[in-house]
């Protein structure tokens, strides 16, 4: 594996993407609504250091299952997410590739009825977008690349690692 992002570079934007959701949403009932599983430990270290009181939701969403690459039909379980009516909401994922996970997701979000939506992503991968979004919080754009590490993973491996990294084609 070939290190992109480091421990120390994803934990000092984490830090400056907190202080924009603070400055973002004071004054506000602010929920953050992580997507599992990808963004657990994003969503871990995000809320420690939003200086603001918040409510905490998680949906479960995935489009990649075991070892493929490729995003299959999307599986969406909302079960988790508290009552978010008249709310300010912040959706949380760990990657921003084709977009559509985002997308779909932050429909079933608005369909809820919050005050406001925005979507925040450790990562933005370049040029996969397929969708008519952009998420309005990100972390780093990245090349166009299988990646791994801190929550993101490859057959369900490589989550625990403390920084992003390109899978090698001979690791899948």
């Amino acid at each position: 594996m070939k290190q992109l992002l480091d421990e120390t570079e994803i934990r000092n934007r984490v830090s400056l993407l907190a202080e924009q959701i603070a400055h973002e949403y004071r004054g506000k009932p602010l929920t953050v609504i992580g997507i599992l599983t990808g963004s657990m430990i994003l969503i871990s270290d995000l809320i420690r250091r939003i200086d603001l009181p918040l409510r905490l939701g998680l949906i479960q969403a995935s489009s990649y299952r075991g070892k493929t690459v490729t995003p299959s039909k999307l599986i969406v379980n909302e079960s988790l997410v508290p009552d978010i009516a008249g709310r300010d909401v912040l959706l949380v994922d760990d990657i921003f590739d084709t977009g559509f996970t985002l997308s779909e997701i932050g429909k079933k979000v608005t369909a809820r009825n919050p005050n406001s939506l925005k979507t925040l992503v450790l990562l933005w991968k370049e040029g996969r977008s397929r969708v008519p979004f952009q998420p309005d919080f990100f972390g780093f754009r990245i090349p166009d690349s299988f990646v791994v590490g801190y929550g993101l993973d490859y057959n369900d491996e490589y989550r625990h690692l403390p920084y992003i990294a390109v899978l090698d084609e001979k690791e899948m």
